[in-house]
């Protein structure tokens, strides 16, 4: 059978932007919520106010104890005393006034800038999506009006050689292969609305699974290309040498910190002759190296109560074993340090769209990793304003100053201090308008269909490949998102326990993509992707045997579950050894997955490469 092919909404929205990003290509509650009310602003029907008495961090500098008036959606005075008019008035005792903050690396997608705004990120420097939303994005950021949403640049398409990072995520990528095709591709991308040029120079070896990537004369020609229409081009980069040769050929900006290895004076030299700036996205990096910073930011008692449902899920995933290592944060940490000493410009960017990270919220967490890493507070507060205001020419924004658009965020406390101050948010303005911060409700218990009384999923017993409910067992492999694994299913006789069948899944894992599956797929709902309420069950039981091969292998569980902004699926591992054994995993062990809203259940096989094969009887959900 061939492979399933989701459908592309589906895509574009889940597995593709999560599974995407993979690689690179991370008070008290009421308290909290009082101070957010509408008596501590001004209501969302006007866009002039007057905030007194408040320390100011204007983007670069501190100015203590005055007043802010903003009028018709912009900055109208910064002085003491300054007159109110009759504008709404907002005390700043004790707290301090910033720029709206902006995330200089993420994938935005379906409610992400949405979540996003809540969290005073007002506005996003998207690093690839789909480019059809540009037109949109850049009506939205011209205007003054009363918006829901941050704010978004994008790099749109990214350039990438053909099977190279980018191509795996179900999207139409067009890619090059010589330098002769770069003006004519950066060309293109601008015609679709892309603001500046991300290009792709990860070749896998920080991962141990080699793909292809851009040669060097390519490379240097898209830089080129990017220049003469005098719009900047980024690389994304895992390891040094990637981040050397990105410098040589004149890139602007690095939108990770290699992670392979501290930066050594070489390199660091490099970076600063050429002036390049650095995006390190240590959250995304730490959840590589599995540290759980998302699971902490997701229970600070100041963040927490304005999560939608699946920012909570995500935050709570990470990578798995295989997609990172330990030393991958310290790796970066010390980069940052070594860059920031000698000058480099350092901008906060989060990667958002990952496992371990969600719009909005985990910018507070970079910022607080950014100080770890030897930036003072007020520095890293200039990361995430002021200077990427400056290097992608954001002329309105990221600044606290006469004629500026009131994109603002009031916090308790003094953040140029204390970093964490950052997430005591009391108000955020968007033109003026106060933000509100009430996340979307989760879907209750009940708002989906249960899946039927008897457990049983498939038995198998009817000589064919069946199931009792739902859509019937499909073949899923990494093909989906442009991998070669390759996988068929069976029905067999002779299954567990003297039975008269079960399903034979087997196949071929191939090197060739980050993250490598072949598998079998259910979905419990009558049409693809229904979600279905599993709440009231509480293990996934099933029998299993498989085929030792030279290479023993874990097998992985996936459960699909969420809105589809979450993609991740949430896994357990487990084992098929040559004798039928019955294997029980508690629903509580899939850990971020929404049991109310089960979308697809599959049995997989990963790395290492080479063939597999597997038997699975008796599937039911207890």
């Amino acid at each position: 059978m061939n492979p399933i092919r989701l459908p592309l909404a589906h895509i574009r929205r889940s597995a593709l932007l999560v599974l995407a990003g993979l690689g690179f290509g991370v008070v008290v509650q009421a308290g909290l919520a009082s101070l957010a009310s509408a008596a501590d602003h001004a209501p969302a029907t006007t866009n002039g106010f007057v905030v007194r008495g408040v320390r100011v961090f204007d983007g670069e500098h501190t100015i203590e104890q005055t007043d802010v008036v903003v009028r018709n959606g912009r900055i109208e005075t910064i002085a003491r005393g300054a007159k109110a008019d009759g504008l709404p008035i907002v005390d700043g005792t004790g707290r301090t006034l910033l720029p709206g903050l902006i995330d200089a690396h993420t994938h935005t997608y379906g409610e992400a800038s949405r979540d996003a705004l809540r969290f005073g990120v007002t506005t996003e420097l998207d690093m690839f999506t789909d480019w059809h939303g540009l037109a949109d994005a850049k009506h939205q950021r011209a205007s003054l009006d009363l918006v829901t949403k941050a704010d978004l640049w994008s790099a749109g398409t990214l350039a990438t050689a053909p099977g190279g990072h980018g191509t795996e995520y179900g999207l139409a990528i067009p890619t090059l292969t010589t330098p002769a095709e770069a003006q004519a591709f950066v060309d293109a991308r601008l015609a679709e609305g892309s603001d500046y040029l991300k290009i792709i120079l990860e070749g896998g070896s920080a991962y141990g699974h080699p793909i292809p990537t851009l040669d060097k004369p390519t490379l240097a020609a898209l830089v080129v290309a990017a220049h003469a229409r005098k719009r900047i081009a980024v690389a994304h980069v895992a390891t040094e040498a990637e981040a050397r040769d990105a410098v040589d050929a004149g890139i602007d900006g690095l939108a990770h910190v290699f992670f392979d290895r501290p930066a050594d004076p070489a390199i660091v030299a490099a970076i600063v002759r050429q002036r390049t700036f650095v995006v390190p996205t240590l959250s995304v990096i730490a959840s590589t190296s599995r540290t759980g910073e998302g699971a902490r930011l997701a229970v600070d008692a100041r963040i927490k109560p304005f999560l939608a449902s699946d920012q909570d899920r995500t935050l709570n995933t990470q990578f798995g074993p295989g997609a990172g290592r330990e030393a991958f944060l310290p790796n970066a940490m010390a980069s940052v340090k070594r860059l920031h000493d000698a000058g480099v410009k350092i901008l906060a960017g989060t990667d958002a769209g990952n496992p371990g990270t969600t719009h909005g919220a985990t910018l507070h967490q970079e910022l607080a990793l950014l100080v770890a890493a030897g930036l003072a507070p007020s520095e890293a507060l200039t990361a995430a304003t002021a200077l990427p205001s400056r290097l992608f020419s954001l002329d309105d924004r990221g600044r606290i100053a006469k004629g500026m658009r009131a994109d603002l965020l009031l916090v308790d406390g003094d953040p140029t201090k204390d970093i964490t101050a950052t997430r005591a948010m009391v108000a955020i303005w968007k033109n003026g308008y106060a933000v509100d911060r009430t996340p979307p409700a989760a879907a209750p218990v009940g708002s989906t269909k249960p899946i039927p009384a008897d457990p049983v999923i498939s038995d198998f017993e009817d000589g064919a490949i069946s199931v009792r409910y739902g859509q019937n067992w499909m073949v899923t492999t990494d093909q989906l998102i442009g991998g070669k694994s390759t996988a068929t299913q069976t029905w067999e006789a002779n299954g567990a326990d003297g039975s008269k069948g079960a399903l034979r899944i087997r196949g071929t894992i191939a090197a060739g993509s980050l993250f490598a599956w072949a598998g079998t797929m259910f979905m419990p709902g009558t049409q693809p992707f229904e979600p279905m309420d599993f709440s009231g069950h509480t293990t996934l039981v099933f029998k299993v045997r498989g085929e030792v091969h030279d290479n023993p292998r874990d097998y992985t569980a996936m459960l699909f579950s969420g809105p589809p902004s979450n993609g991740q699926p949430a896994t357990a591992r487990f084992k098929a050894t040559p004798e039928w054994t019955e294997v029980g995993i508690p629903l509580a062990q899939f850990s971020g997955a929404d049991l109310v809203t089960v979308k697809g259940l599959a049995f997989t096989a990963g790395m290492p490469v080479g063939d597999f094969s597997f038997e699975i009887d008796d599937v039911s959900v207890r």
